[in-house]
């Protein structure tokens, strides 16, 4: 955030931060229809203005003034509206492309080990009121370097799931509860990749292979101290294919359980559910299914697992020192486009922190897709 403000103002830091664009960002302002039919900005002016808003968190009104006080553009805060809200696409496509050329790693580096791990997570963005919209933010980022390689926007009636995520070979899908269910397992696998995701002890039916259900419970009372289980069990789909995979288990502390404990009664309590005994006592241990296999010890799935709250940490920075959580009150398009400038700004900022991590005699980076 820091690192943007500045240049929005200085016209010798604005020419170093348009180096950072992607090629052809101009042309893709008319193509997208940003530019349609407008004469009072050029894709510079525009850019630079709806950043003055979007980075700078200043109201449209007060980012009038400053275009006009900057000799930036001379246009009212409606105007700027209407082109802030023709402009969601245009963001969209300049954050893949800055992050294909900025942010992606090279292909020789992209796997972290012997697998690219990818945390992913969805969170909700409302707009203030009772009668505001609400949208949700598909997010992935990749463990090595807590960088983002793919987002999307939906509204809310679209669940979170693998599938709104391209998957290559290889690729390694870390996910909540929310993510550990047959339609999300058998996605990634179909596409060559694998997925750690935590489970409820009835969301994810499993079975011993060859053989009938596995029986969670009976498993898990085997483990104490710091003993780990790991089982191999099957995934059946609803059409009867078979995905083999392995649950990985450690009881947790007497006080993580107790605090486990309350919290899952406290969220039953909320649904006007009551909780059941088996949903208590599963409540003591940590179990996540993976579909890696045994080369990958049952410490190494679990400790992987433990690295997805960097994406919740993710989310904070955003809401915090992007102001992403704070959605403005506007129509359907306004928030959308509103949404993706945000993520276009910190894709923008991750730019330059990847820049700023290597050094070159004359001072500029080299775009990646140029390199």
């Amino acid at each position: 955030m820091d690192t943007i403000r500045p240049m929005l103002r200085d016209d010798d830091d604005w020419k170093f931060l348009l180096f950072f664009l992607p090629e052809s960002w101009q042309e893709l302002a008319k193509e997208t229809g940003a530019l349609l039919r407008n004469k009072k900005f050029t894709p510079e002016s525009l850019l630079r203005s709806l950043l003055i808003h979007l980075a700078d968190g200043c109201s449209l009104r007060e980012t009038s003034a400053r275009t006009t006080r900057g000799n930036i553009a001379k246009v009212s805060d409606v105007a700027l509206l209407k082109r802030l809200n023709a402009s969601g696409e245009w963001f969209r496509q300049m954050s893949m492309r800055l992050r294909n050329t900025w942010v992606a790693q090279p292909e020789e580096t992209l796997l972290c080990s012997k697998y690219r791990i990818r945390l992913i997570d969805g969170s909700t963005v409302s707009e203030p009121g009772a009668t505001g919209s609400t949208w949700r933010i598909h997010y992935s980022v990749q463990l090595s370097n807590l960088q983002c390689d793919e987002v999307h926007v939906t509204d809310t009636s679209v669940g979170e799931s693998f599938e709104r995520f391209t998957v290559s070979p290889g690729d390694l899908l870390v996910g909540d509860r929310g993510f550990g269910t047959r339609p999300n397992i058998r996605y990634a696998a179909s596409h060559g990749g694998f997925v750690l995701t935590r489970i409820n002890a009835t969301s994810l039916p499993l079975h011993v292979p060859d053989s009938g259900k596995f029986e969670l419970l009976p498993h898990l009372r085997t483990l104490d101290g710091s003993k780990i289980g790991d089982w191999d069990v099957t995934v059946i789909c609803n059409d009867g294919e078979k995905i083999k995979g392995r649950l990985c288990a450690i009881k947790k502390s007497k006080e993580a359980a107790r605090i486990a404990k309350e919290k899952a009664a406290r969220e039953s309590k909320k649904k006007g559910h009551t909780i059941t005994p088996k949903t208590l006592e599963s409540a003591e241990y940590i179990f996540v299914f993976t579909t890696l296999p045994r080369t990958c010890s049952a410490t190494v799935v679990l400790e992987t697992y433990r690295a997805r709250w960097q994406i919740e940490l993710v989310f904070k920075r955003l809401k915090s020192l992007l102001g992403l959580g704070h959605l403005r009150k506007m129509d359907t398009e306004g928030s959308k486009a509103w949404l993706h400038g945000k993520l276009f700004v910190a894709l923008l900022i991750e730019s330059m922190i990847a820049c700023g991590e290597t050094f070159s005699p004359w001072g500029y980076p080299t775009p990646k897709s140029q390199a």
